[in-house]
């Protein structure tokens, strides 16, 4: 079983190569964020001649989620419970993979960086922490129903010195600081494992660069995107590998493609 996750960084905008990526990697599950456009305007009819059937939480212009699948999808939770957000963050879907039975969300964690017009403002970085404790609530609910659970997408939070290529000049920004890291940590101590770190516990794992000259030349990188797993998938993880190759094709996203395996259960 093959999961991945991508920021698409606008699916109309890069459709072509998103298609040309499928059918390369023909991933069973591909977890869409940044997807900006609403419903109406989403390429489901490219997607499906690829293999893929979608569910959508779309938005016009920005955010927005998918679910792609080689299998039929049930939508299960559009954006969190118990939480007001007029964002498109999360899409939850349940699909059955060779007689079992899965969990699958697209997260996306916002920024919250304050706007650059006014950098003493902190309510963007304020929402952040309240979205990650509705998420840590729901995530916390979803393991104790004993599912298959893959939570994956862009968190938006660097963890450790190895997931970012100059910890001083992220520090006390809202991906760096350890208000989210412990957002991301409680996840951890929950029972959900991040995948590439379990395999790889010290590689900078990168799957960002932003679009100047020289970031991806130079590696000048991010690890923002994670996929991680409820504990019985956790012990049939396989593989979890970052494809560069992606963010190096024609108009790419800003992100790359995040890819785990896992053995049949």
């Amino acid at each position: 079983m093959k999961i991945a996750t991508l920021n698409i960084n606008s699916i109309n905008a890069r459709l072509p190569q998103l298609c040309a990526w499928l059918t390369a990697n023909q991933p069973d599950i591909l977890l869409l964020q940044e997807i900006k456009c609403e419903f109406n305007n989403f390429p489901f009819f490219d997607l499906q001649m690829s293999g893929y059937e979608a569910k959508v939480l779309g938005q016009k212009s920005y955010n927005g989620v998918a679910v792609l699948s080689r299998y039929p999808l049930n939508v299960i939770q559009e954006n969190l419970p118990n939480f007001n957000d007029e964002n498109a963050r999360y899409l939850e879907v349940e699909t059955s993979i060779k007689g079992r039975d899965y969990t699958f969300a697209s997260v996306y964690v916002p920024n919250g960086n304050p706007p650059a017009n006014n950098p003493q403002d902190t309510s963007r970085f304020a929402y952040k922490l309240q979205w990650l404790d509705a998420f840590l609530a729901h995530a916390e609910r979803l393991l104790k129903s004993g599912k298959n659970v893959i939570l994956g997408g862009d968190f938006n939070i660097m963890l450790t010195l190895h997931d970012v290529y100059n910890p001083e000049l992220f520090a006390g920004g809202a991906l760096y600081r350890p208000e989210v890291w412990n957002k991301l940590n409680r996840l951890q101590y929950m029972g959900y494992t991040d995948a590439f770190r379990q395999l790889y516990p010290q590689t900078n794992g990168y799957t960002y660069w932003d679009y100047g000259a020289t970031a991806f030349a130079n590696d000048l990188g991010l690890r923002i995107d994670y996929i991680l797993t409820s504990p019985a998938l956790t012990d049939k993880l396989q593989e979890c590998r970052v494809d560069r190759a992606l963010r190096q094709t024609e108009k790419s996203s800003d992100h790359t493609a995040l890819i785990a395996t896992f053995e049949d259960m």
